[in-house]
């Protein structure tokens, strides 16, 4: 078994006892649900993104199945961030940290919503710049001046720590990053969904109703591992990975390439929520068996051997 001792890390003053979050997007619909992926062994939850006012999302169909990998273009669909009360106040109750995803389409509507979720209870932000399927937010994440313009708005109104999530949708995550390091996000989150498409050859038309959606699962793990590398050279804040975890191995692999948590979202559909305490059994034994004290001593480890 896990101890709190040798699994717990620290991202941007949140105390983890273990470094596995759920990722946003996924199961965080309620507090019920939310309490279930705790119980399952998650050290933090992200709630589903929300901005200040209701939002439908894309029609049907807005998920597809690909080789090693899932598209969606759910489009953000959203009841609201004044709405999410019931959602934070389950997810508080469990005693983790309660990370709440929120996204807006200017920096003011994102302080807004932050101010918010702030009041509800919540631990932290974290700022969905970079959906790659909702016109007018993944361009965001897509300009290093509107990421410093938006992280530093938020940074401005609430006194919860910012977490910036990145799009890999850019010339440079590095360059993202840190103007949004220098704007004052206290962590950033990478990556988000890669834009993909699929097409169906009998209708010969794009099978989501969006046409382009965002890749996650296994397809996308080289890529986002890839990204938290370039990010822990070049970042002093914590970085969270994400993109493609589905085994303890994977976790392993984002720690040593400077993650100081990571987050699960797609690997759900298929290993359900025993995924978190597969993930955190194996990390223990990981560090019990290769000599680690702690998981901190992973983080950046492949840095130190390059």
């Amino acid at each position: 078994m896990h101890t709190l001792s040798d699994l717990s890390t620290e991202i941007a003053g949140l105390r983890l006892g273990n470094p596995t979050m759920l990722a946003s997007g996924f199961l965080g619909l309620s507090g019920e649900t939310l309490k279930r992926v705790v119980e399952a062994g998650a050290g933090a939850v992200v709630t589903k993104s929300a901005a200040l006012k209701p939002r439908d999302g894309n029609p049907g169909p807005t998920i597809v199945e690909v080789p090693i990998g899932l598209l969606n273009s759910i489009g953000l669909a959203s009841p609201g961030i004044s709405m999410m009360k019931d959602e934070i106040d389950g997810a508080k109750r469990t005693g983790v940290p309660t990370i709440v995803s929120i996204f807006g389409f200017s920096a003011s509507e994102y302080s807004r919503a932050a101010i918010i979720a702030e009041e509800l209870g919540a631990d932290a932000v974290e700022l969905n710049v970079s959906c790659p399927h909702v016109s007018g937010v993944g361009e965001i994440g897509q300009d290093r001046i509107a990421v410093a313009k938006v992280t530093r708005g938020v940074k401005r109104a609430v006194g919860i720590p910012v977490i910036v999530k990145l799009s890999p949708n850019v010339a440079s995550i590095v360059d993202v990053g840190r103007s949004a390091e220098n704007a004052g996000a206290d962590a950033v989150t990478a990556i988000n969904t890669l834009k993909a498409m699929s097409i169906d050859i009998h209708t010969r038309l794009p099978v989501l109703s969006s046409k382009i959606g965002g890749l996650s699962g296994p397809a996308i793990k080289p890529i986002a591992v890839r990204c938290v590398y370039e990010l822990a050279v070049r970042l002093n804040v914590p970085i969270i990975g994400v993109g493609g975890i589905t085994g303890w191995e994977d976790a392993v692999e984002f720690l040593v390439a400077g993650a100081s948590a990571i987050q699960i979202g797609t690997a759900i559909l298929w290993k359900e929520l025993r995924i978190f305490s597969e993930v955190v059994d194996g990390l223990s034994t990981y560090i019990r068996q290769n000599g680690f004290a702690c998981v901190s001593d992973l983080v950046g480890a492949a840095h130190a051997k390059t």
